[in-house]
């Protein structure tokens, strides 16, 4: 059955997944709308992994439903693959090939491909394309793992980690590559450790956590959660219950995951004022000090307690 061109491009429900006496994923809810760019972040652990291989019919899930392109993944597998594209973290390519043949080879498996050549130049491999895979650095392995998954045109497409171990010009390219396919209407699940990638291309994000959805929303809106009313201060020595006891009736002082003192209450003139009394008087070197505004890293670190690994 071909979904109808508003459906979801990915629907997830109630997903369960178990190994053993561990649950991975717990009950999760997705939606990845058609054309949209939905991050998948957590720490290692999180279900992230697993959740992906369910979609992408690598994995049965326990319970809940799963929809991909309006088709079972585990079912409709066969039907499904040729409209989806799968970056695996492994890179997938066989060690003896080429670079270019192994490009040409996933091209002939559809039926109206990208230009293998084209490909290839977009993402910086055209010098590297007589080498063998294994011959191939880390990032140029990860690259031509990008190329063969999108080589088949798919309207959607999986991206586990697309930029580990990129340099930074190599990691643009990426990412300007991968705002190209959101505009032209390509759905795109990522999962990602680079806090910054998911804030940069994500239309939607969603932070899982011990295999639940803790938080989801759109980037700017996961950031500015709980942020208002807040002063965001960074000076060494400036302690929280010191300057609780020197500011007014309602004022609350804390350490943010961050590391940096949060004064939570109204803020004005007057505070910052008197915020400024009390560091000089007790020689304190106020190193910054702003209206606060959370940074992803704030709101993940909050919500899971840990560091986002890759």
């Amino acid at each position: 059955m071909t979904p109808a061109a508003g459906d979801a491009a990915l629907r997830v429900r109630g997903l369960v997944k178990r190994f053993g006496e561990k649950t991975a994923v717990d009950g999760l809810d997705l939606t990845l709308p058609r054309g949209e760019l939905l991050a998948l972040l957590g720490p290692n652990g999180a279900g992230k992994t697993t959740t992906v291989e369910i979609c992408e019919g690598f994995t049965r899930p326990d319970a809940g439903e799963v929809r991909v392109l309006g088709m079972d993944p585990v079912g409709e597998n066969d039907a499904l693959r040729s409209r989806i594209g799968v970056m695996l973290q492994g890179g997938g390519a066989y060690p003896g090939a080429k670079a270019k043949e192994m490009l040409r080879l996933c091209a002939a498996y559809s039926a109206d491909p990208l230009d293998p050549d084209w490909l290839m130049e977009a993402l910086g491999l055209t010098e590297v394309a007589n080498t063998g895979f294994r011959r191939l650095s880390g990032g140029q392995q990860q690259r031509l793992s990008l190329a063969c998954a999108l080589v088949g045109r798919p309207e959607l497409v999986f991206l586990d980690e697309p930029t580990a171990g990129l340099d930074a010009h190599a990691r643009i390219m990426v990412w300007e590559l991968i705002s190209r396919l959101r505009a032209d209407g390509v759905s795109i699940l990522l999962t990602t450790h680079l806090l910054d990638e998911a804030e940069e291309l994500a239309d939607q994000i969603v932070i899982i956590d011990r295999g639940r959805a803790v938080a989801a929303g759109a980037p700017a809106d996961l950031v500015r959660r709980d942020a208002e009313g807040q002063l965001r201060i960074s000076a060494h020595g400036l302690t929280p219950a010191a300057l609780e006891t020197a500011l007014p009736d309602g004022y609350r002082c804390h350490v943010s995951p961050a590391g940096e003192l949060l004064v939570t209450g109204d803020v004005n003139p007057e505070l910052i004022a008197t915020i400024s009394r009390h560091c000089a008087d007790n020689d304190i070197l106020i190193e910054s000090m702003n209206v606060a505004t959370n940074t992803l890293q704030d709101v993940f670190l909050t919500l899971t307690g840990r560091e986002v690994r890759a």
